[in-house]
C-alpha cells in the first residue's frame, strides 16, 4: 500500500492516532521506530532546528521540501507536511503542493493566515478572507498529482474573530475539498466540543501544544470529542532540547564525560538506529570489486 493510502487508511479508521513532530531524517526515523503510523514535518519545528529562529515564516518552501525528502528517504510511514499558509497567493501553493508531493508527502496543510505567518498559538495572527483561503484550497486539491494526497485545512480565525466565524470558515474549506479539517488553537474543551459538532462528516486534528492555548488531552479524551488526530507537533524537539541543555551542563560543569552516560544513548543504539549493520552489508554486497582489484597482483 502507497504511503498516501496508508494515510487515507487512517483517516477511515475507527481510533484515533498520534501525530508526533519531526523535524529532520534522525527524529523521523525514530518517531517510527517507536510505532508511530505516520510523521508530521513540523514547520516550526523546522525553523528552530534549521534556521535556528522562532516559528514566524522565515522559512522557504525549498527548505521544508529538503528536509521532507530527507525524511521520506529513510521511513516507510506517511508524512504529514506542515505547508505555512502556501508561501503565497493560490498560484505560489500551487508549486508548493508540487514540491512538497515531489519531495515525499503524503498529507499538506495549509492554513488561512497572512503571509509571512506566526505560530499559532502565537498573539497578533491575521488571516486573510474566507474566500481567498477557499480558492487556495481549490488549487491544491486540483493541483495535487495523485488523488490520494491528502489536503488539510487549517483556520486561525478563532484567536481573531471568534468561533462563529472559524466554524464557517472550516464547514466552507470541507466544501472548497479539503479532506482534513485543522481549527488552530481553542482555548477551552468546550470550545473542542462546538468545533467537531459543528463541523461533522470529515476528520478534525486536534493540535497538542504544551504551555499553549489549547488544554491538554489524554488520546483517548480527544477520540471521545470527535478528533481523528492529535497532533504533537514539537514534542520531540522540546525533549531534545531539554537533553542537549542537560548533556552540555554536565560537560561544561564536571570537564568530563563521566557522568554523562545515562543523558545519553548508547554507541550500540546509535549504530542500530543509524542502520550500520545495513551499510556494512551494502558494502560486502557492491563493494567486493574494490577488493578484489586492490588485491596484489602474483
Amino acid at each position: 500500500m502507497s504511503k498516501n493510502k496508508q494515510f487515507k487508511a487512517l483517516l477511515q479508521q475507527p481510533n484515533a492516532f498520534i501525530l508526533p513532530g519531526a523535524y529532520d531524517g534522525m527524529t523521523a526515523r525514530l518517531i517510527e521506530e517507536t510505532g508511530f503510523p505516520a510523521i508530521y514535518a513540523t514547520g516550526a519545528g523546522i525553523s528552530n532546528a534549521q534556521l535556528g529562529w522562532a516559528d514566524v515564516g522565515l522559512t522557504a518552501v525549498t527548505e521544508i521540501a529538503d528536509v521532507v525528502s530527507r525524511m521520506s528517504d529513510v521511513t516507510n510511514v506517511p508524512i504529514v507536511v506542515d505547508g505555512d499558509t502556501g508561501f503565497g497567493n493560490a498560484i505560489n501553493l500551487m508549486r508548493t503542493v508540487k514540491q512538497l508531493e515531489r519531495a515525499g508527502a503524503s498529507a499538506i496543510q495549509f492554513e488561512d493566515q497572512v503571509a509571512p505567518k506566526k505560530c499559532g498559538h502565537f498573539g497578533g495572527k491575521q488571516v486573510i478572507s474566507k474566500e481567498e483561503m477557499v480558492y487556495k484550497i481549490k488549487a491544491a486539491v486540483d493541483t495535487r498529482k495523485e488523488d490520494d494526497l491528502s489536503i488539510i485545512a487549517r483556520t486561525d480565525a478563532l484567536a481573531v474573530y471568534g468561533m462563529g466565524e472559524a466554524l464557517e470558515r472550516a464547514n466552507a474549506y470541507k466544501e472548497a475539498g479539503a479532506d482534513v479539517i485543522f481549527v488552530e488553537a481553542p482555548t477551552t474543551i468546550a470550545q473542542l466540543l462546538e468545533i467537531t459538532a459543528n463541523v461533522p462528516d470529515i476528520p478534525h486534528i486536534i493540535n497538542m501544544v504544551e504551555g499553549g492555548s489549547t488544554p491538554l488531552v489524554s488520546l483517548e479524551e480527544a477520540e471521545e470529542m470527535g478528533f481523528q488526530i492529535m497532533l504533537c507537533a514539537n514534542t520531540v524537539l522540546r525533549s531534545a532540547i531539554k537533553g542537549i541543555q542537560e548533556s552540555l551542563r554536565v560537560l561544561k560543569q564536571e570537564h568530563s564525560q563521566q557522568n554523562i552516560h545515562d543523558l545519553i544513548c548508547t554507541w550500540e543504539e546509535r549504530q542500530e538506529l543509524f542502520k550500520l549493520k545495513q551499510i556494512k552489508q551494502w558494502e560486502k554486497e557492491y563493494l567486493e570489486f574494490d577488493r578484489a582489484e586492490e588485491a596484489p597482483k602474483r
